[in-house]
């Protein structure tokens, strides 16, 4: 069975076609730039990648051209290969506490949901509908990345802010990276052949997210209302004072979007070294002893060592650490330090063992009290194996 994995972000698309006998990519690929000037688009297939600048003016054209080159490229024989299609949804409020089968009124609950994910949950929409429209007969799921943070108990996800705020328009904690820490939760208890287990998840890459997990659910995780706020990110400030904000506006000139758009898109890591967001270039100039990399890799390495004490507490202690995406898998560096500043929990790691990258891997001594792994999160995978279980089960 052939299932396609669907995300977008802002003017970007990006999926997978998985085989779903044995979980592989068959191809993956990206559109970018969607309905501005130099679209383009990128299928990576038996080794090699295709890049070709198409004019691609709205969701529609995604559509027709993506099956349009899987026929080409022999990928699949005809649009009727793909038995399902999942969609990564950012945000589905209170409401989506599961993948559900996509109609009319989830694709207008998605919609509606963009004022808390704009870059997200505004395009996955459009998307949806053109997919709908173009394979009305494929069965299409939608996959939210706040589901399984629904367990969170109210006393965690509410704010200490007038109670009529939630009651009215919603505000309360959502969490985002849900998928992920789902993922790695199902790895770890795979690992460990049972599920009575205390998890710290710690899914840092770009954006970065925390989550204390007890016995398969979640207990509290880092992302609030929305994606910007818990541990420090490359772009993304986490969390602040909210009084910066009014603040700022008046020091400034600038109106509430633009200083959300400055803490969203200029601050994190990239705001305060004044160079990059991306660690791996942050660790290069750190090397060359530039003292603002230097600063701010210890803040972004601080701001997740602290949510992991936090969650050590809430927890009343941990089995597992998990270290995960982007930063969390591949940067050696930074799961040092982070580790470093636990080791009054007794966390003890091989720096060998530390070494590996890109693979599952156990990385804490036989000494440590705490077992730390990396797990490379398979995001996309978790999308297409809601959408087969739905399928099988309809």
């Amino acid at each position: 069975m052939k299932i396609l994995s669907i995300s977008t972000r802002s003017d970007e698309l990006e999926f997978y076609l998985f085989e779903m006998d044995n979980s592989t990519i068959v191809t993956k690929g990206t559109f970018s730039r969607i309905s501005l000037e130099d679209s383009y688009y990128t299928i990576s297939f038996n080794s090699e990648k295709i890049t070709e600048h198409i004019i691609v003016k709205n969701y529609d054209d995604v559509v027709n051209i993506l099956l349009d080159k899987l026929n080409v490229l022999n990928i699949i024989s005809s649009s009727f290969d793909i038995k399902g299609i999942g969609f990564r949804v950012v945000h589905g409020g209170s409401k989506y506490t599961e993948s559900v089968f996509i109609n009319d009124k989830v694709i207008q609950d998605v919609n509606d949901l963009s004022e808390f994910a704009p870059l997200y949950n505004d395009s996955i929409s459009m998307a949806m509908r053109s997919f709908k429209k173009i394979l009305p007969d494929t069965p299409m799921v939608a996959v939210f990345d706040t589901a399984f943070n629904q367990t969170i108990a109210e006393e965690n996800y509410l704010y200490p802010v007038p109670l009529d705020w939630y009651e009215k328009y919603g505000i309360r904690k959502y969490g985002f990276y849900g998928t992920s820490h789902k993922y790695v939760t199902q790895k770890v208890s795979e690992l460990l052949d049972r599920d009575n287990f205390k998890l710290i998840s710690c899914h840092l890459g770009n954006g970065g997210s925390v989550s204390a997990i007890e016995n398969m659910k979640v207990v509290d995780t880092s992302m609030g209302f929305t994606p910007l706020s818990g541990i420090m990110m490359g772009t993304r400030s986490g969390d602040i004072d909210p009084s910066i904000i009014p603040y700022i506006m008046k020091k400034e000139g600038l109106n509430v979007g633009e200083v959300l758009d400055e803490l969203n898109n200029n601050s994190g890591v990239y705001g305060l070294s004044q160079y990059s967001g991306d660690m791996r270039e942050i660790l290069e100039e750190c090397d060359k002893g530039n003292v603002k990399t230097i600063m701010a890799k210890n803040k972004f390495v601080r701001s997740v060592a602290d949510y992991i004490g936090k969650y050590y507490v809430l927890l009343g202690g941990v089995d597992v650490i998990v270290f995960t995406a982007g930063i969390g898998e591949n940067s050696v560096q930074i799961r040092r330090e982070i580790c470093e500043k636990l080791a009054c929990f007794g966390v003890k790691i091989d720096l060998d063992l530390n070494n590996n990258c890109g693979e599952i891997v156990k990385i804490s001594t036989n000494k440590s009290k705490v077992q730390v792994y990396v797990i490379p999160t398979e995001e996309e995978l978790m999308v297409a194996l809601d959408t087969e279980k739905l399928i099988k089960n309809r």
